[in-house]
């Protein structure tokens, strides 16, 4: 019986493949899964790239191990995909090989071009459309830069000799042997080019960003079929009936299907999304507004945050400064001290993400004194978390949205009691971990399985209860180290535009 789901959920800093099996008690539960990690490149300050080949091959065999571990190709039903959202790549249509490495999510490079738009007074049109701001986060300004720099792409793309795409849209080419060049809304909706409203690209978009409408793939829903896998690649031709961008897919990963829902995932970056309902919601306070999740003729619409350092954060206190040689050594020397020292680390190592949106922020440490050591830098990075994920939630408060009460969270990050209950302090919520931290993996299994008939609806159904972490900080307290936080924002910020000083 085809009762198992492959979910792809290719990430910032790996790619992995986990099978589902629909449980007794209602919902899907991992029965195998494979990792393997990514490399990053950086190239020049503030740019981040990756091999696009690379992530195939590592899709291509995580997928082939996970299908040996789950007992066989005849066991599955259909492909999910879940994917880093905004990165970009380049590709020719005949040999299906990658022009450019992608540019990552996180890269900086379109700034000035993002800028000169925003001067010229198009961010109020854009952000109307897509409830986007002018930023080079999104994938429209990648997509220009990429056929700009590849010699001929350009005239390439007139004839349709070249594709670009997010990394869905990549990799479901790859596995359909260059027969579908499709995305899906979710991952549509952080281009810069898809109208939040229609569920369309707009021409008035890709013109003003220099995008050839020819180039761009077809939108889909989130459920739909979005092409048969090649049957000598995994040994069958399985539909891949599901896709949606990492956060999206975790979204409908917690079961956050409800106006009023909301989750948080820390990974490399960290991303707030809010659900509020069936219709778009413009947001004054420089939050984004995103699709949730569309399936057949329902559609949820979100607010969102995207914070562009979380996890990656720790990684540079191991990797950069090695003040720690694993992210779990962070707890403890937190822990060890009786608060911060006056401490803080604002980390804008690829700019300030929201509600700053500081693309030439750079990381900054403010409060050092003689008695300040290693831990104190390592606890400053902790707390960097809860601190902008409150920025995030009094955002969301601005813009009319309900106070949340509870707070779901997954994420690597999230296996640190210290960070998770200093969260819960700073934002006076509870904050919730679900048992299973795949939620991004879990929301493109949903899809897929809802796709293929093997669930009939989206909803949560969790087989273990979920980890807790309960707020016990005085408000006084609270106020007192939110205030040291906003002063070293503002130093960032101040240093980034001293003209502005």
């Amino acid at each position: 019986m085809k009762s198992l789901i492959l979910a792809i959920d290719q990430g910032t800093t790996s790619t992995r493949a986990i099978a589902f099996e629909t449980a007794p008690e209602g919902g899907l539960r991992p029965v195998a899964v494979s990792q393997i990690a990514l490399e990053q490149h950086f190239p020049h300050s503030g740019w981040v790239e990756h091999d696009a080949a690379e992530i195939w091959t590592a899709t291509l065999q995580t997928c082939r191990e996970v299908i040996r571990k789950a007992g066989g190709v005849w066991r599955f039903a259909a492909i999910g995909i879940t994917n880093q959202r905004e990165t970009s790549v380049l590709w020719d249509a005949a040999t299906g090989e990658p022009l450019h490495r992608a540019i990552v999510w996180q890269d900086r490079r379109t700034a000035a071009a993002t800028g000169k738009l925003a001067a010229a007074g198009h961010e109020p049109m854009v952000q109307a459309a897509t409830g986007l701001i002018l930023d080079p986060y999104f994938s429209a300004s990648k997509f220009a830069w990429l056929l700009d720099a590849v010699p001929g792409a350009r005239d390439r793309a007139a004839k349709g000799e070249v594709k670009v795409g997010t990394i869905e849209t990549w990799l479901i080419w790859k596995l359909t042997a260059g027969t579908s060049h499709v995305t899906d809304a979710t991952n549509a909706s952080r281009t810069s080019l898809m109208d939040l409203a229609t569920r369309e690209w707009r021409s008035d978009l890709a013109e003003l960003f220099h995008v050839p409408m020819a180039v761009l793939p077809e939108i889909r829903n989130c459920a739909d079929r979005m092409g048969d896998c090649e049957p000598a690649l995994l040994g069958a031709a399985l539909p891949i009936h599901g896709a949606a961008g990492d956060q999206q897919a975790a979204l409908v990963g917690h079961g956050a299907l409800k106006a009023g829902d909301a989750k948080i995932t820390y990974g490399t970056g960290a991303f707030l999304v809010a659900n509020v309902g069936a219709a778009p919601v413009g947001s004054t306070s420089r939050l984004l507004g995103t699709l949730g999740y569309a399936v057949g003729e329902d559609a949820a619409y979100a607010l969102e945050g995207s914070i562009f350092s979380a996890g990656s954060a720790i990684q540079w206190l191991r990797d950069g400064l090695k003040v720690i040689t694993e992210s779990r050594q962070s707890e403890a020397m937190a822990q060890g001290l009786k608060d911060n020292g006056g401490v803080y680390l604002v980390p804008g190592f690829t700019g300030l993400g929201a509600p700053w949106w500081e693309p030439e922020a750079r990381g900054t440490i403010t409060g050092l004194t003689r008695d300040s050591g290693p831990a104190h830098i390592v606890r400053a990075g902790l707390e960097s978390l809860a601190y902008q994920t409150r920025d995030l939630l009094d955002a969301l408060a601005k813009d009319g949205a309900p106070r949340l009460k509870v707070l779901k969270v997954d994420g690597g990050v999230t296996a640190n009691a210290f960070a998770m209950q200093f969260v819960a302090d700073i934002c006076d919520l509870v904050v919730e971990r679900p048992a299973f931290q795949e939620m991004t993996a879990l929301g493109a299994a949903k899809l897929a399985a809802l796709g293929v008939g093997l669930i009939g609806d989206l909803e949560d159904h969790p087989v273990d209860p979920p980890a807790r972490w309960t707020p016990h900080m005085e408000a006084a307290e609270r106020e007192r180290l939110l205030k040291g936080w906003r002063g070293a924002v503002r130093a960032a910020i101040i240093a980034a535009n001293p003209d502005e000083a």
